[in-house]
């Protein structure tokens, strides 16, 4: 039995669009949003509804109405209730949505719109992408140290002990990187992603789906003989970066084996 619990978090003011969070996250979109529509149409027209399947968009939804008392009914009456075992928490959205900006304004309106949010978009994302490569270099200079020979001196300390020949002393490395490998987490961005642990029966078609969404989309390679394991490339760094920040981490398939997303060594 649905319930409605105390919560007074509502710090937006108001507007058409109901941002709603804390949703159960296992519930496939297609479900949620048939019962958030049925829960929200009872408060006014719905002439939108949001909800995302990426990992940092996951338990949340908008729920745009025609007008902005409708938003305000249903905040008031739904605030804290049940929906699959977990209260909702709601708020005013901060923007206005696409489905509201239409709806009000023109076409050149709505353009300058869609322009702005994926303007500030972008810069998140050059932003990450210039953490990442911090990061890389930062992890490249720690493996580097860590490999620099002990000072010519220590040899000669009256403490020092004997070095017991390695097996295979002598050998050079084929690889001319070996001395400084960097873990795949701290690999610089580039536009081809190396998705791991992905479930058995996910196919092209199946994981197209899931990283065809974003930006410059090109194309999935699976590799034979090899389950678990796919390559997606995109147009540009760019999408590979919006794709990996999304779906790293993203529960998939029965078992919800959680899948890693990492950037193509090269």
């Amino acid at each position: 039995m649905a319930t409605i619990a105390t919560h007074n978090g509502v710090t937006n003011p108001p507007s058409a669009t109901v941002y709603v969070k804390n949703l159960e996250e296992r519930i496939k979109v297609d479900q949620l949003k048939d019962a958030l529509t049925e829960i929200f149409s009872e408060y006014g027209n719905v002439i939108d509804l949001v909800a995302k399947t990426n990992l940092k968009a996951k338990g949340q939804a908008f729920i745009v109405f025609d007008e902005v008392e409708a938003a305000e009914r249903a905040i008031k009456e739904v605030q804290g209730f049940e929906l699959f075992d977990k209260p909702m928490i709601l708020d005013y959205a901060k923007t206005r949505s696409d489905a509201t900006v239409q709806r009000e304004g023109n076409i050149d309106e709505l353009e300058t719109h869609k322009r702005r949010r994926l303007a500030e978009k972008g810069e998140l994302i050059r932003v990450f992408s210039h953490l990442e490569r911090k990061q890389a270099h930062e992890a490249a200079e720690a493996q580097k140290k860590l490999k620099r020979p002990a000072p010519a001196n220590a040899a000669d300390s009256g403490n020092a002990r004997p070095i017991k020949a390695s097996r295979g002393a002598g050998l050079k490395s084929s690889n001319p990187g070996a001395g400084a490998v960097v873990p795949e987490e701290y690999l610089p961005p580039n536009k081809i992603l190396f998705v791991q642990n992905l479930p058995e029966d996910y196919d092209v078609d199946s994981l197209t789906s899931i990283f065809g969404r974003f930006e410059g989309f090109r194309e999935v390679r699976l590799v034979p003989g090899r389950k678990g394991i796919a390559f997606v490339e995109y147009e540009a760094e760019a999408g590979a970066i919006s794709a990996k920040e999304s779906t790293a981490g993203m529960a998939l398939g029965d078992e919800n084996k959680v899948t890693k997303v990492v950037y193509q060594r090269q």
